[in-house]
């Protein structure tokens, strides 16, 4: 299987605002180990998240730099653009872009599906971008 490939799709399918065949390509047991406070680590919380991030961002873009797969495991190094039209996380919405950068990690099962997502996303230079948090506060 090409778990590389996959990984591209998923990127795809959100840039798309498809959350449904996102989740589709999350196994029903999936774990989601970079959580989110007050969503479940779990399929259904992954895609609850990602609603709320496209609601907030509708012009979300997730532009996969570098994607490289071995084993059952697969990493990319992401690009994420978009505009805060929309409330997010309790912020009212700012009219600002962001651009920041993301390193996710899946293992897939023998099926293909992702069973586990482990990631870094550079919320301190988004929380900048939307005038959250001043240029020069320590991270």
């Amino acid at each position: 299987m090409d778990h590389a490939a996959t990984m591209r799709r998923m990127y795809d399918l959100l840039n798309g605002g498809d959350i449904d065949a996102f989740g589709d390509l999350l196994a029903d047991d999936f774990v989601e180990h970079e959580e989110t406070p007050g969503l479940a680590p779990t399929r259904d919380g992954v895609k609850a998240f990602f609603s709320m991030f496209i609601a907030a961002f509708p012009d979300l873009r997730f532009e996969p730099q570098d994607v490289f797969a071995s084993g059952d495991k697969a990493v990319a190094r992401v690009r994420a653009t978009g505009t805060h039209k929309g409330e997010f996380m309790g912020m009212r919405p700012t009219g600002k872009s962001v651009d920041v950068q993301l390193v996710d990690m899946i293992r897939f099962g023998d099926d293909g599906l992702a069973r586990e997502h482990w990631g870094v996303f550079d919320s301190m230079t988004m929380m900048r971008q939307l005038g959250v948090v001043p240029e020069g506060a320590p991270a």
